[in-house]
């Protein structure tokens, strides 16, 4: 019954993005607007699956529908949700949502500058994102999973290189080659899986728990997949693409790359590797075990050398998962019931910090935590605040949904399966308990340089010219970033800011910038643009041949670092707009935390099943 519902959940996006093939470029305007209708659409679907799945069947495929695909080759279109996989469909369709959400509502400053730059581009670039991810979580058949876990690589990839920051396409090279070597080789695992078993079919291959396979084919079909796998988690040493695409992809990119594309690594150990292959998962599961506690201590150390506000972020995935990783390899239902709360806790509250590093990051003009100067309790009490919330859950506090995750990770590794050398696994505990203690450290090093102490530099909005977004030519986030200028530079006058700027004078109105023209220099510039290269304080270049200044409209404020006031006064605190994409997110967070049953009765049934021939 109710089998169209998860077809649909697919459709809605995938006719969003095809229709925007054919759509008039008078529709520009409306483009945020239909961006939030269809993701929204495809949210109320995954809401209606949430309101009437079974969950007294949660380990049973429910909404299931199974048709030929490709009737030559015994390939079938099988989709389907359990109480694994129904946590991630939903996550993935709230997070696309408030992407759009933050994207269109943000206009024309902040993040909704995006929108002025080939918005049709952006919004089928997330549509396509979403039809992807959403399909890799409702996919019953091999085949039909490597696909759609495959479709997410390119949108990705045109977000990052699309627009990113200034070191956007070695970054999303990096990311499209690692992924797609890491794809191939999971290909080679998965048809060498269908050589073995005659069958595709996930729901029959669980079923079996390796029946048909011997042992030595099972640790094989397991390394294979298990790299693919792993390199999508990220697992370390095979996360080094992470950091650079987390730190030049545009907020939205992080935040779905974080919140939904790091979880289909996972899932897949918990749909396919793990039940599938269970006497490969129990030869595997020492080495696992120790490349994830690797991670955790790496990623938590890595974290406090960082500088960068995003790139510290991104870092600290790379430890989360490790505990995801850790779950899975104690073969537990408590350990794999953990690896699935941090899975699922992981995409609310890191998504939430890249929302709010990509709001500092407006309103500053740049993330390096020791340029921010400290003291935004001071200058921005309740951005400041939901920084503090967001960073005390992802170190574990008790009572966020972050502690659950990581605690019955390291419960499972103190009772590990049958099979499993404890004294190994106990080492792991400890080890694991020790990367704990280090996120504490490096989110709380973070606080005290950004959020606390006395600000040691004027308000945002007279520090920075902001960021110019554009992608090349002057156009999306981050391609061309002006400097911040030095505090207290007076705007007129000798060695005012019109002459340190460029070593020259620039008018203020159209004066000339090495062959470019600037067209006002403060409060809003409708329409001005840059037409030749102008030149930041650092000699680096600011736009290209018609490079715009601002979103839809042109709009700067001063010489703000992206949100002050207009005229360049105090900057915002939180805006409407970013309220809308960050209290779902926040009520979430306190709900798992303070309510882990809600997650944890719908993941055990299912837990149970696919570890039945291991217990």
């Amino acid at each position: 019954m109710m089998g169209w519902l998860p077809v649909t959940l697919l459709a809605v996006p995938l006719l969003g993005a095809l229709l925007l093939l054919v759509a008039p470029a008078a529709l520009r305007p409306a483009l945020p607007l239909y961006g939030q209708a269809v993701s929204g659409f495809a949210l109320a679907l995954a809401v209606v699956m949430v309101a009437v799945f079974d969950y007294g069947r949660t380990a049973t495929p429910q909404f299931t529908v199974d048709l030929p695909w490709i009737p030559g080759l015994g390939l079938r279109f099988h989709l389907g949700v359990d109480g694994i996989s129904l946590p991630l469909v939903a996550l993935t369709a709230l997070l696309t949502f408030l992407c759009f959400a933050y994207l269109g509502w943000g206009r024309g400053r902040g993040p909704g500058r995006l929108m002025g730059t080939r918005p049709r581009a952006l919004v089928f670039t997330l549509l396509v994102l979403e039809v992807g991810m959403v399909g890799t979580f409702l996919a019953l058949d091999l085949l039909l999973f490597f696909v759609f876990f495959e479709i997410v690589l390119i949108p990705m990839y045109f977000l990052i290189a699309g627009w990113g920051g200034k070191g956007r396409r070695g970054a999303a090279t990096k990311f499209i080659l690692y992924t797609l070597l890491g794809s191939v080789v999971m290909l080679v695992g998965l048809l060498f899986i269908w050589s073995q078993t005659d069958t595709l079919d996930i729901v029959a291959l669980a079923r079996a728990h390796g029946a048909g396979m011997s042992r030595g084919a099972q640790i094989v079909a397991f390394a294979a997949v298990g790299l693919g796998l792993a390199v999508k988690t990220p697992m370390w040493p095979l996360h080094t693409w992470l950091p650079d695409a987390h730190t030049e992809a545009p907020t939205a990119g992080s935040v779905l790359l974080a919140g939904v594309l790091l979880k289909m690594g996972t899932y897949g150990f918990a749909r396919i590797a793990i039940p599938i292959l269970p006497e490969g998962a129990v030869a595997a599961a020492p080495w696992l075990g120790a490349l994830a506690v690797v991670g955790i201590v790496y990623g938590a150390l890595a974290c406090l050398a960082q500088r960068d506000l995003k790139r510290m972020i991104a870092y600290s995935s790379v430890g989360h998962m490790g505990f995801v990783l850790l779950g899975f390899a104690t073969l537990t239902t408590v350990g794999v019931n953990g690896a699935l709360f941090a899975n699922v806790a992981h995409g609310l509250i890191t998504g939430l910090l890249f929302f709010l590093a990509g709001s500092i990051k407006d309103r500053y003009g740049t993330a390096d935590m020791p340029s921010l100067g400290g003291g935004m309790l001071a200058t921005l009490p309740h951005l400041g605040a939901v920084l503090t919330f967001a960073s005390i859950a992802s170190l574990g506090l008790p009572g966020l949904a972050g502690f659950w995750g990581e605690m019955l990770a390291l419960l499972g590794a103190f009772r590990p399966g049958d099979g499993l050398p404890r004294g190994l696994f106990l080492t792991y505990m400890v080890i694991g308990g020790l990367g704990a203690v280090l996120t504490a450290a490096y989110f709380l090093v973070m606080l005290s340089r950004v959020t606390h102490g006395r600000p040691s530099r004027p308000s945002p909005a007279l520090v920075g010219a902001g960021t110019t977004t554009g992608a090349p030519g002057g156009r999306g986030e981050g391609a061309a970033e002006s400097t911040a200028l030095a505090a207290d530079v007076p705007t007129r006058g000798p060695g005012g800011l019109e002459e340190r700027l460029l070593g020259g004078k620039i008018a203020e109105s159209g004066g000339d910038v090495r062959g470019g023209e600037i067209a006002g220099l403060s409060g809003d510039m409708p329409g001005g643009e840059i037409t030749g290269f102008g030149r930041d304080e650092r000699g680096r270049e600011i736009g290209g041949p018609g490079g715009e200044i601002g979103g839809p409209g042109g709009e700067t404020a001063g010489f703000g670092g992206g949100e002050p006031g207009a005229g360049g006064g105090p900057p915002r605190d939180i805006q409407p707009y970013e309220m809308v994409a960050w209290v779902p997110l926040i009520v979430l967070i306190l709900l798992f935390g303070l309510w882990p049953g809600l997650l944890l009765s719908l993941t055990t049934p299912a837990v149970q099943t696919l570890l039945g021939a291991l217990s």
